[in-house]
């Protein structure tokens, strides 16, 4: 079933169960968390006030499929500068796709978009949305031939409909992403911390940005076919993840040549199709060292790690801590 309501219901669903919230820090009122409508699923949002940003982390599961019906012409007359990264499931806009930053140009009355969220699928997610453009515009200062295209035009209000792209998590950025979901500071140092991170995680997406309107120039006309067998690849990876197939192989099976594979899956995904497994791969020992009472050497040669030091190192380079730390953490 999917359940269909206007964006004024969605918030007043949320705003109805505002008595619910929760405070981390009595003396903080800048960090607080509002716990999911009971008639939507479960889950939370936890809202923190930063200089210039305001940092929001999503962690919910609706019972049903979901869409809100948004119309930017009921909303306040302003741009708004946000940076999303979905650890987990998808807010899916028109076409399918939300970027990785998204805009709203308010002289768009007639703008309209439909955000669906599919239903049993948890949403992990961390947004940054950027109070006013100065924070990057103190950054930028007169070298605007330097960041991507389409951030200097949202910037310079040249662009004329609302920027979508595809929201891609890369390794990179999922330390900085699992270090502000677990925060360990609180107070000033909390602050500091949190702002920090913001602005390392932008800078990875303006990176990504530019990096990827660089390889659009080298990059592969793909077909809708070329697209699904890349995500049969993905698949098939998965479901192999103790005993990968070769980069051949795995091109075989999925009917591609072996240099579309490599060119296309870093296209679409974003990664490359080892490093997609490498993903995978310490994905699969977080969840183990939560739900199971393996050894941390068993873990690691359930992911295919033999040396035991080796895991450790690829875990905390991906999470930030050693797997026993983070297993007594959590």
């Amino acid at each position: 079933m999917v359940n269909i309501i206007s964006q004024a219901e969605y918030k007043q669903n949320w705003q109805q169960v505002n008595h619910n919230t929760y405070y981390p820090e009595a003396s903080d009122n800048t960090d607080f968390i509002n716990y999911c409508p009971q008639n939507f699923g479960r889950g939370y949002r936890r809202n923190i006030k930063l200089r210039g940003i305001k940092l929001l982390i999503v962690d919910e599961e609706f019972y049903d499929d979901l869409c809100v019906e948004c119309d930017s012409s009921q909303l306040e007359q302003e741009r708004i500068i946000e940076f999303g990264f979905n650890l987990s499931g998808s807010y899916l806009g028109k076409n399918g796709k939300l970027s990785f930053f998204d805009w709203i140009n308010q002289n768009q009355t007639d703008a309209k978009e439909c955000i669906t969220v599919s239903a049993r699928k948890r949403q992990l997610k961390v947004d940054i949305h950027l109070d006013s453009q100065d924070l990057i515009n103190s950054f930028i200062s007169n070298q605007t031939e330097k960041i991507p295209n389409s951030l200097t035009f949202l910037l310079e209000g040249s662009s004329e409909q609302n920027f979508y792209e595809n929201n891609v998590v890369n390794p990179e950025m999922h330390l900085p992403l699992e270090q502000i979901i677990n925060c360990p500071f609180q107070g000033i140092t909390k602050h500091i911390y949190l702002e920090g991170k913001c602005l390392e995680l932008i800078a990875l997406k303006l990176e990504q940005l530019a990096q990827y309107e660089k390889s659009t120039e080298k990059s592969i006309v793909l077909k809708k076919d070329d697209i699904e067998r890349i995500h049969a690849a993905k698949v098939i990876l998965i479901e192999n993840i103790h005993h990968p197939p070769s980069l051949i192989e795995l091109a075989r099976q999925v009917g591609l040549n072996d240099y579309k594979l490599k060119i296309g899956f870093h296209q679409v995904l974003g990664t490359t199709v080892f490093g997609y497994l490498h993903q995978q791969r310490m994905e699969l020992a977080r969840q183990l060292l939560l739900e199971s009472q393996m050894s941390i050497k068993n873990v690691a040669r359930a992911v295919g790690y033999a040396n035991q030091g080796c895991f450790a190192a690829a875990f905390r380079k991906r999470f930030g801590v050693n797997p026993k730390y983070y297993r007594l953490k959590s």
